[in-house]
């Protein structure tokens, strides 16, 4: 085993889904506690935030981004990594209307309570939450995640997260100074909770997140890749650390990961090198050293081939703004 496998095994633990998160953060949260009265649907347009949904009273119906409709009960969970259009509903039957259509009451910041729905006395209670990962949503690991992810009795499988969620509650309730960033942070642990519980009782995926996480030993190359997007990774390198060979470890990724360990690990280098051009403003010159290129020019050459820009033109655009979507501006 070369010193680079042997010393990233010797000083991390077998806790992979935590070393492939560890760098994935949520930032500004629109949090919103939603009461609607059958009959209702609303439908949200796609946007590059994720949003996360816990059915607290009576069911509804999710319309996923692929069209298909999804039953949601009371205690379930869903989070939608990549911010695809979807809509709520009372019933599939019901023509959704924007969520501008709702009444709502502006807390501080980006905190809202909604209503609305029809004259049923018959309501449904949910809590929504829209933000944004400190990774765009062309990163690897974002697309190794599907459209939906969705826990079943979420409440009871994870007994804290009712504890979570009426402390988001009272957040907005008491409208105190820095409950933007409480809020932020309780985000952060129920969108992890989120992916944790999806990732122990999906669905027998054998392809993507799920099969990466529930795999040790790709598990341990994918964690070693993300934390180390600089290193100078081969094949060779990898295969030693997930302990096989050139050959069957090229296969076992590809088959898992659905993409050559080459190809992957040249994505998660460049999107690293966009965040460095875009977000800290670095010179070409500087993220080509960093990544171990012998010239600006074939960096500029494999960077333009993975991710489509120039990284002149990355670096001159800067740092996207965030794309929080709060449903009263909609």
């Amino acid at each position: 085993m070369n010193d680079l496998s042997s010393k990233y095994v010797a000083s991390h633990s077998a806790d992979h889904l935590t070393e492939m998160l560890r760098g994935l953060r949520l930032d500004g949260v629109d949090y919103s506690r939603c009461q609607m009265a059958s009959p209702w649907a609303i439908a949200f347009p796609p946007c590059r935030a994720a949003r996360f949904y816990f059915i607290a009273q009576r069911g509804c119906w999710l319309k996923m981004p692929t069209g298909d409709w999804l039953e949601l009960r009371d205690g379930d969970a869903l989070l939608l990594p990549r911010g695809g259009a979807h809509v709520l509903a009372s019933a599939p039957a019901v023509t959704p209307s924007p969520p501008c259509d709702c009444a709502v009451k502006q807390h501080c910041g980006d905190i809202t309570e909604l209503e609305g729905g029809g004259s049923g006395s018959e309501h449904m209670l949910l809590f929504s939450g829209s933000m944004t990962f400190n990774v765009d949503a062309d990163h690897p690991l974002l697309r190794l995640m599907p459209d939906v992810m969705r826990m079943y009795d979420f409440a009871a499988n994870e007994p804290g997260i009712p504890h979570l969620l009426e402390a988001m509650g009272r957040e907005v309730c008491m409208d105190r100074v820095g409950a933007g960033g409480i809020l932020a942070r309780l985000a952060d642990v129920i969108a992890a909770t989120i992916i944790r519980g999806w990732v122990e009782n999906g669905c027998g995926e054998d392809k993507g997140w799920i099969a990466a996480a529930r795999c040790p030993q790709i598990g341990r190359v994918l964690a070693a890749i993300h934390a180390h997007p600089e290193a100078d990774w081969t094949v060779e390198s990898l295969a030693e650390l997930m302990g096989a060979s050139r050959s069957g470890f090229a296969e076992r990724f590809a088959s898992v990961v659905g993409e050559t360990p080459a190809r992957y690990v040249a994505q998660v280098r460049m999107h690293q090198a966009r965040q460095w051009l875009a977000r800290d403003r670095m010179r070409i010159a500087v993220v080509a050293q960093r990544l171990g290129y012998e010239s600006e020019a074939s960096f500029s050459r494999a960077f333009k081939r993975i991710t489509g820009s120039a990284p002149s033109q990355v670096r001159a655009a800067g740092a996207p703004p965030p794309a929080i979507f709060t449903a009263a501006a909609e």
